[in-house]
């Protein structure tokens, strides 16, 4: 064999080799690190489910209301090591039977908590379903006086500003940033997934101001600012109502509500 062919034929086996260990290196990173597309489907008519990752769920159902008409309500879900924390409530209590079961039964969860957001209905309207089954809720003290003022369900556990939970092997913290939408409107962050569910203090890009019965619209702007400032990594933002976008929320509702607006 000439010394042109030996170098040629050594020179394919490196370029193979290089290629094979490129592909496994591929392979493990794939493995390693799943991509989930989003998918959203109907767990019953009155609720409706959208898978964001392994870990991160929203459920959304529907209230009825003399202003607004059936208004679709999101809430959050974070599941780890067969635990899982529910953020709002489903609109009432039946509807709140259905998602307590479908997380048992389909995700092999048990529901460990439940956090209210603030105190309308479309944040506590399923509460005592939760509470029946002995599932503790988590509020902070000027939702839960709130609630009480307008007696309604109170969440069992309050917290002043701030509060961190476990779900399983992983946090979420709950903070109280100002007023907005209400005098007591919290987030709710999960760090792991860089996800923060804002309730009703967040805006779908294009919604209109809505209901500002309880609103502070002075604060409103401020109050996201300081959010977006605390969290320059967001990837996914949750709103209140409407679809899920990324850190652009933020900026929708800021200028939505800026005093000049």
């Amino acid at each position: 064999m000439s010394e042109n062919r030996k170098y040629n034929r050594s020179k394919i086996v490196k370029v193979s080799i290089k290629l094979l260990l490129g592909l496994a290196g591929l392979l493990c990173f794939i493995s390693c690190n799943q991509i989930y597309t989003p998918e959203t489907f109907n767990i019953s008519k009155e609720i409706q489910i959208t898978k964001l990752n392994k870990n991160s769920y929203i459920h959304t159902s529907y209230l009825n209301t003399e202003s607004f008409g059936k208004v679709p309500c999101n809430g959050m879900i974070i599941i780890d090591a067969n635990e899982a924390l529910i953020f709002d409530t489903p609109t009432n209590d039946s509807v709140s039977s259905i998602l307590i079961n479908w997380v048992q039964k389909d995700l092999k969860s048990e529901v460990v908590g439940v956090v209210a957001t603030h105190f309308h209905a479309d944040c506590l309207g399923g509460l005592d379903e939760f509470h029946k089954r002995d599932i503790p809720s988590y509020a902070s003290h000027k939702t839960i006086h709130l609630a009480q003022t307008k007696n309604r369900i109170t969440p069992q556990n309050g917290f002043d500003t701030h509060r961190e939970l476990k779900v399983g092997n992983k946090k979420i913290i709950n903070t109280f940033y100002g007023e907005g939408h209400t005098a007591d409107n919290i987030i709710s962050y999960f760090p792991d997934e860089k996800i923060l569910f804002g309730g009703c203090l967040i805006k779908s890009k294009g919604a209109k101001k809505g209901n500002l019965e309880d609103a502070n619209t002075n604060e409103w702007s401020h109050t996201v600012s300081k959010i977006k400032e605390d969290h320059p990594e967001v990837n996914i933002v949750i709103p209140g109502h409407g679809a899920y976008g990324g850190k652009e929320l933020l900026e929708y509702t800021i200028a939505l509500f800026q005093i000049n607006n």
